[in-house]
């Protein structure tokens, strides 16, 4: 279990001196970060099928994005290990690039009906392992995260929501997934992947952007 200080930073302890917080702020810590996942934090993580993903570049520079996909498609290898796949994006490779160039990764996963939410902070690296990539059908690599420290959060402010439905686009036992509608815009036909030329046609021809847009008004992507 992680102390206090080596769990804030120094200017995270001087914000909660002034904010009279201290006493709160080591009681949170010895009650709920731990630095390995228990029966708790594996049961939430292996019944969610999205979470939020934060990385950082060399330059320190944040982004976050959302992974999605089965219920269960974040394995928990272990009390401080667990993969998650990557499936196909749209070719900007921010969060993989940050992971192979800085390696710390936040995970927050929530649930907004209950609601709840745990936090996972880690030290992740890419794998391209034949077999740990044969796990997850249709992608094309795995995150292995080092599980660093691990804890639920006070869920008071999550707005409350209902599932519509889950993501069409998730790869199925087999890999396969609908071809995306963006991938049909006219202008970017010649600098899709190899694997996507041509494809455009066989899914009813090239699109405009305002078209695009169109489809995305009515939930398609």
């Amino acid at each position: 279990m992680p102390t206090p200080d080596a769990f804030y930073t120094k200017s995270q302890r001087a914000l909660q001196k002034e904010g009279k917080h201290e006493g709160l702020s080591e009681v949170v810590v010895h009650a709920i970060v731990r630095d390995e996942l228990e029966e708790i934090h594996t049961e939430y993580i292996s019944s969610r099928d999205y979470f939020f993903l934060s990385t950082v570049n060399g330059k320190g520079e944040p982004t976050v994005s959302y992974k999605g996909g089965e219920v269960g498609f974040v394995k928990v290898l272990s009390s401080n290990r667990l993969i998650f796949p990557n499936y196909d994006g749209n070719g900007m490779w921010l969060s993989m690039g940050n992971i192979d160039e800085a390696a710390k990764i936040g995970m927050l996963f929530m649930d907004m009906v209950t609601p709840w939410r745990i936090r996972v902070q880690g030290t992740a690296k890419l794998s391209r392992d034949a077999d740990m990539i044969a796990q997850f059908p249709g992608s094309n690599m795995v995150v292995d995260v080092a599980v660093d420290v691990v804890f639920q959060n006070c869920a008071r402010y999550i707005h409350k929501h209902t599932r519509v439905e889950s993501s069409p686009y998730v790869p199925d036992a087999d890999g396969k997934q609908p071809y995306p509608a963006w991938k049909r815009i006219d202008p970017i036909q010649p600098f899709l992947h190899p694997d996507d030329q041509g494809k455009a046609a066989q899914e009813g021809g090239t699109i405009t952007e305002e078209e695009y847009l169109e489809k995305v008004a009515k939930g398609i992507s």
